[in-house]
């Protein structure tokens, strides 16, 4: 497959993924919006190289051959700081993550937050669409891109968080901000010409 056949497979494993997540308070409205989940699915995975794909979509592949759903797991781990009283009753259902594994997510997750944070200083309109940005602002009714992030990144296999976090690094270490990449790919996905059209569109 070329990138963008890994791409819509990647958005379409995880949908049909998505549409079976049993959610506690019965199922959500994201989960017939099919549109909207492309959209920021596709913004996040067209940003990324063609070998993390490869990783990624086979983690999905092998979960989905153990018939193990990996959105319900890395919803269910975002639980651990939105209603960690619900999340201590349901842990034991997920694999085990090893201390130097959620080491290593921490890690990540700072580098990414501190660009997020840079982008909503930067496109503050746009930012605000988004979803608030540190954990500390979790409640059971408001997840944070840094729990949602962590979450995600807790569900990759060994094999792709590496190579995951060995592009991070590179990102950062090139000046790059991946957040921003990421935003102005929705925000072209979404029929605007440029994210500084975007932004432009939310004022006021």
């Amino acid at each position: 497959m070329d990138k963008e056949e890994l791409v819509n497979a990647i958005v379409e494993l995880e949908w049909k993924a998505f549409d079976k997540v049993d959610n506690l308070g019965g199922r959500a409205d994201c989960q017939n919006d099919f549109n909207t989940f492309s959209v920021m699915r596709k913004s996040q995975y067209l940003a990324w190289p063609k070998n993390l794909l490869e990783s990624f979509y086979v983690d999905f592949m092998e979960a989905n051959q153990r018939n193990w759903n990996l959105i319900t797991e890395k919803y269910g781990r975002m639980m651990e700081s939105t209603v960690p009283e619900e999340y201590e009753a349901i842990k034991d259902k997920f694999p085990v993550c090893s201390e130097k594994k959620r080491a290593i997510v921490n890690q990540i997750a700072e580098i990414q937050v501190e660009w997020m944070e840079e982008f909503a200083k930067e496109y503050p309109n746009m930012a605000s669409n988004a979803r608030s940005i540190r954990s500390q602002e979790d409640t059971p009714y408001n997840t944070s891109y840094e729990t949602y992030l962590k979450g995600e990144l807790l569900t990759y296999s060994d094999r792709t968080l590496g190579l995951y976090g060995s592009w991070i690094v590179e990102l950062e270490r090139s000046g790059k901000n991946l957040a921003k990449e990421i935003m102005t790919n929705t925000a072209l996905l979404y029929g605007y010409v440029s994210l500084e059209a975007a932004e432009k569109a939310l004022e006021g």
